[in-house]
């Protein structure tokens, strides 16, 4: 999966749990659990929604790597079956 489609996942799944969030207020590098006021059960639902968007399992240890748009791109670019995968 290329990052451009990653991103879009990303900013899809983000408005799913906060619908009045500006999302183009947030930066690449910005902490957007901060930004956006998730608290922990959102982020929850954030990594719920990126595994039911996306198809990868996201260990409780790696939560930390996913707090930027530029953290999770990188994170599941490297994780995201390829197109065609079953």
């Amino acid at each position: 999966m290329n990052p451009d489609a990653i991103r879009e996942s990303v900013r899809r799944v983000l408005h799913a749990i906060a619908p009045e969030a500006d999302l183009d207020s947030v930066g690449p590098g910005t902490d957007f659990r901060a930004e956006l006021d998730l608290d922990s059960m959102d982020f929850l639902r954030f990594i719920t929604g990126l595994h039911a968007e996306l198809g990868v399992e996201v260990p409780e240890a790696d939560y930390r790597k996913l707090g930027t748009l530029d953290g999770c791109v990188s994170y599941l670019a490297a994780r995201a079956p390829a197109a065609g995968t079953p």
